[in-house]
């Protein structure tokens, strides 16, 4: 069984220089540097401070010390791709953590730290500078030991050993960062036989980010886990109330206040219903991460891929707080062929089972089911505006940016569309593999991460 990728948060990109619409891999052309990775890569790219954090595994070691499989987060200079430092995880048994897969947590950058989840379970802080700068951030290391390629661990939170998690086939949440708070999902699923060995195990976590203690968990899915949890929490405000979105593994959609963890909604995205005739299909969770564009959240329900291709939604929710609204008032509308719970609008299109983040921009929101249809919908009614078949499963999310839709697939083909309501192609580029992680813009250079290769791709003199 492959492992499922979680979707980063996919939105416009800043306003920069010009970002290129054509590219070729083979040529080099646009292309400003290329760094080899291992042969699974699903986490970031992330770009800050100069530098791009990304998570593979160890089928390229940087390190000819340290073989075999592993997680591994790898670093990489902006300007030209240079290594800079790793941070390598020893692998678990194949049940918790699936062969090859590396590590999957796209990091959170602030600052001087780096956070993410291991392949372990692991909630992990990290210098961002590693032992490059030959100072050692954490308590009980020996920098002595510590080569400059090494990563400066300054905390970790091994989530199975303290707080009884149990992962399923891996750990993958990409954590969200409000003031002194550090969110994540804890990726508790089921085992083998499909049923949750540890219901009672944290599925959300607020985390001092200095510390690593544990300020506040929910349980909440429990018993209702439908495969694994791996997607990732997002921050809002709505109506002055700062809010905590966790997508729950068990199909339903969770609001908490950040600094207590007290509940303020939730709602069911995951039921699934033949339409007309009222009879029972698997029930869908969330994997995808919930996009926020003005007073609306916007989030698409899955499953893990491997289990097949099926009717999904899109949902767009009113996150306004008070647990005592119905489906009726926080459902906007719902895109989709799934059915409708009581009270939600019904979908108008078809839409399947979803892992991608959705990309919102000047009022259209663009959405990858794994079927491989890539749909631009009006934001504020979800009327379809146009579709585009990508010909394969999409697990990376949208990236708008200068006008454009850059959109990936797992053959590795990339498709550029217009930014707008009417379908425009305007190039089509084939890379050499697979593709699962949305591209990023950063200071008009495009960086794509493959399964096995990182790039930068810019246009002469917009670097």
């Amino acid at each position: 069984m492959a492992a499922v990728a979680v979707a980063a948060t996919a939105s416009r990109a800043p306003a920069e220089a010009e970002l290129p619409l054509r590219w070729d891999p083979r040529t080099g052309d646009n292309v400003k540097w290329v760094a080899a990775l291992g042969s699974y890569s699903y986490g970031g790219p992330v770009v800050a401070g100069g530098k791009v954090f990304v998570g593979t595994n160890n089928e390229r070691p940087r390190d000819p010390a340290t073989t075999g499989d592993r997680g591994v987060l790898m670093v990489f200079a902006a300007a030209d791709g240079a290594f800079l430092w790793q941070a390598t995880h020893a692998k678990l048994e194949q049940a918790l953590d699936f062969p090859l897969q590396g590590v999957c947590s796209t990091p959170a950058v602030v600052g001087d730290r780096v956070y993410y989840v291991s392949n372990r379970g692991e909630l992990v802080a990290l210098d961002a500078e590693g032992f490059l700068d030959g100072e050692n951030d954490g308590p009980a290391r020996d920098e002595t030991t510590r080569a400059p390629t090494d990563a400066d661990v300054v905390w970790s939170l091994d989530m199975r050993a303290e707080l009884g998690v149990v992962p399923h086939y891996m750990s993958a949440s990409t954590p969200a960062i409000l003031g002194d708070l550090l969110f994540v999902h804890t990726s508790n699923g089921i085992d083998e036989s499909g049923s949750v060995p540890a219901p009672l195990a944290p599925s959300f976590l607020a985390v001092d980010r200095h510390s690593g203690k544990v300020r506040w968990s929910d349980a909440s899915p429990g018993q209702g886990l439908v495969d694994g949890q791996w997607s990732s929490p997002t921050l809002l405000h709505a109506e002055g109330q700062p809010q905590v979105l966790f997508p729950g593994g068990d199909g339903w959609l969770y609001s908490f206040a950040p600094e207590s963890g007290e509940l303020l909604w939730k709602l069911d995205g995951g039921g699934v219903t033949a339409a007309g005739t009222g009879a029972a299909r698997p029930r869908n969770a969330f994997v995808a991460t919930a996009a926020v564009a003005g007073d609306t959240v916007f989030i698409p329900a899955g499953r893990d891929p491997e289990q097949g291709s099926g009717p999904g939604s899109l949902w767009a929710l009113d996150p306004a707080p008070g647990s005592a609204a119905t489906p009726a008032e926080r459902v906007r509308w719902r895109f989709g062929s799934a059915g409708a719970p009581a009270g939600a609008e019904p979908g108008r299109g078809a839409f399947a089972r979803a892992i991608a983040t959705v990309a919102v921009a000047a009022g259209i929101v663009y959405a990858a089911d794994v079927d491989g249809f890539v749909v631009a919908l009006e934001a504020a009614s979800g009327r379809e505006l146009w579709r585009h078949d990508m010909l394969a499963p999409v697990w990376a999310s949208p990236l708008v940016a200068r006008g454009r839709v850059y959109i990936a697939d797992t053959d590795g083909e990339v498709a550029v569309l217009g930014e707008g309501a009417r379908r425009e192609l305007l190039s089509e580029i084939s890379m050499a593999a697979p593709i699962h992680r949305a591209p990023v813009a950063s200071g008009g250079v495009l960086y794509l991460m493959t399964a096995d290769h990182l790039y930068a791709l810019a246009q002469p003199g917009e670097e």
